[in-house]
């Protein structure tokens, strides 16, 4: 998380409709990274690592085929 800090003296007023416009933005970035990005904020809200993300359970899931 050391590589994102706030920068308090970059603050710039907007409208709620400029604030609102992140689409333009985010298709500037390129999809790396947007997915980056995307790590960044999953790693946030469910609070792991970045660096060392949690391993998926597959024992919880299993495959099945359907029946024609």
């Amino acid at each position: 998380m050391s590589e994102y800090k706030l920068d308090r003296t970059a603050f710039k007023a907007h409208t709620v409709n400029e604030a609102a416009n992140h689409k333009q933005y985010y298709s500037s970035l390129s999809w790396q990274e947007r997915l980056k990005i995307t790590a960044y904020l999953n790693s946030v809200a469910f609070n792991f690592d970045i660096n060392n993300p949690p391993k998926i359970d597959r024992t919880i899931f299993s495959v099945r085929s359907r029946n024609k």
